[in-house]
């Protein structure tokens, strides 16, 4: 089973979440959520453990429970939905007039320069 924790301190190390979740059962995995720019925590994680009843018995244990300052949010975690994920971007493009835009379309919508290298003069 998968638990998310939440409201974690950004101070905590995956190996602070393993210590904590171990005493009820096998860990299997902790995954600490981290901003992809500056490395810093996100303040979240996923704790994976491989008997469902010590997962259940963590999540009774630890929700609501102060850890290194904070109040944690202990539960199961919920699935990725297709809502959840996000679509592909949009816009922007200078020299040619637009781009991107999601499935469903977009391209040459948007941008400044409003397509300069078809003989028009474009312009922001």
């Amino acid at each position: 089973m998968t638990i998310y924790v939440g409201n974690l301190s950004y101070q905590a190390s995956e190996q602070d979440l393993t210590n904590l979740f171990s005493e009820y059962g096998e860990v299997k995995s902790v995954k600490l959520i981290t901003d992809k720019f500056t490395g810093r925590s996100k303040g979240f994680a996923f704790v994976e453990m491989a008997d469902e009843a010590a997962a259940s018995q963590a999540i009774d244990a630890l929700d609501k429970t102060e850890f290194q300052t904070r109040t944690l949010t202990v539960n199961k975690a919920q699935p990725k939905t297709e809502g959840d994920r996000p679509r592909g971007g949009g816009g922007g493009g200078f020299n040619r007039g637009g781009g991107g835009g999601d499935r469903r379309g977009g391209g040459d919508r948007g941008g400044y320069g409003g397509g300069r290298d078809r003989g028009d003069r474009g312009g922001y």
